[in-house]
């Protein structure tokens, strides 16, 4: 499990501020931090700069020089990229000095057809943030203001990520949630867990209005919440969101998609996004799969199902194999401007087989074969509902629907 310094201290702000410190306390407790990464090392030596104005470099074709406000001083950068913005646009420059360990290179002035450069407008891959070379890093226009240190706007850019070793009686470690927890207990500080967004935009309409909801195998399924998002477009995440994933070895889908694995990452208990103009007969019915139903699934591969796999099913057919993977009839595009939003709880065991017999291990499948909280199912998909409106534009239902097909009592410790 990869798991995130800057996260868990967000969530319980008086740990210490050293990742050392956590680590030995998490593997003096069992959970074993085996190794530490450096996530974005350089990027605290960044700044931000607006775009004054550019120009042709006078001997090198190809190059721009770039002139740029970094707070109080303005400076000329040559730069190679075609992404560069137009006055106003707020890129991110390594000073004279700044070590860059993802490509092993220090910036140095140079002198590049006979014009000096001191300083480089850095990419993504540059600064070990993703593996995007494609440009430079560019923010809209009054993103921060001129000279503001990158990891200040947005301190996703800069952690400490830890590599921890799992053994399988602890599936709580399988979130930031469960790891918060286990850190405040091991410091003596109290906790509560994070609240979903309360600024959430919503709509006039129940989710039971535009869906149906049904759970036909309450011992395999016995709780199914569903949430719709309208008004959706979909677009990359921004910039925090993404580099979060790309930390913790997620790679960046969409907005909407990638709430559903920061959502996954925060509370261990995978999600799934639907287009829900792509559920047919507006119905989703848990059940058994039937004799001959096949799936194709998000990775393209045409599946043949047994009857004792568990399916999310449409009125014609399956959509999804349960806590596994999602279908491909119905997965987000660029076209989709309503999302479903589910979280549910699913039989270990059985999703366990489903994930075998498939030969099909997903980090949906990791987590529910071990057994998630089923008593955070609303609070996950608020979470996720309030996260979704926020990074589509859209507006969310005016409730969130909890089909209980099934109690499942609360363990007490006493």
């Amino acid at each position: 499990m990869k798991a995130s310094h800057l996260w868990i201290r967000t969530l319980v702000p008086g740990l210490p501020a050293d990742p050392k410190a956590l680590a030995a306390r998490y593997t003096a407790a069992g959970l074993e931090v085996e190794a530490t990464q450096e996530f974005g090392a350089g990027a605290e030596s960044c700044v931000l700069a607006w775009v004054v104005s550019t120009r042709q470099h006078p001997t090198k074709s190809g190059l721009q020089l770039v002139t740029i406000d970094r707070g109080g001083a303005t400076q000329e950068v040559v730069c190679g990229a075609p992404n560069v913005p137009p006055p106003g646009g707020v890129v991110v420059l390594a000073p004279l000095g700044t070590h860059l360990p993802a490509k092993n290179m220090t910036i140095a002035r140079r002198d590049i057809g006979g014009v000096a450069s001191e300083g480089m407008l850095c990419s993504e891959a540059e600064l070990g943030l993703s593996d995007d070379s494609s440009g430079i890093i560019v923010f809209p226009a009054g993103f921060a203001e001129p000279g503001a240190r990158l990891t200040d706007v947005v301190p996703e850019a800069r952690d400490v990520i830890f590599e921890i070793g799992l053994t399988p009686n602890r599936p709580d470690g399988l979130g930031h949630v469960g790891l918060a927890r286990e850190a405040a207990a091991l410091f003596g500080i109290s906790w509560q867990p994070p609240a979903p967004e309360s600024t959430l935009r919503r709509n006039d309409r129940a989710v039971a209005d535009d869906l149906d909801v049904r759970i036909d195998d309450a011992d395999r399924c016995p709780h199914y919440g569903a949430s719709i998002v309208s008004g959706a477009i979909i677009a990359p995440s921004p910039s925090g969101v993404r580099w979060r994933l790309f930390a913790l070895g997620v790679r960046p889908i969409s907005n909407a998609v990638d709430v559903t694995n920061v959502m996954m990452l925060e509370h261990g208990h995978p999600m799934h996004a639907f287009d829900a103009d792509k559920i047919r007969g507006g119905r989703i019915v848990v059940r058994r799969a039937k004799p001959g139903e096949t799936l194709v699934t998000l990775d393209g591969v045409t599946r043949k199902l047994d009857a004792d796999d568990l399916v999310i099913a449409d009125a014609e057919g399956p959509i999804a194999l349960a806590g596994v993977m999602g279908g491909a009839s119905s997965e987000i595009t660029d076209a989709t401007r309503r999302i479903v939003l589910e979280c549910a709880t699913f039989d270990a065991r059985g999703v366990r087989r489903a994930a075998r017999r498939h030969n099909l291990h997903s980090e949906s499948s990791h987590r529910f074969e071990r057994g998630i909280d089923h008593g955070d199912t609303a609070r996950a998909l608020e979470g996720a509902t309030a996260m979704t409106a926020r990074l589509t534009g859209g507006a969310a239902s005016k409730d969130v629907q909890l089909r209980v097909a099934k109690d499942i009592p609360r363990v007490r410790v006493t």
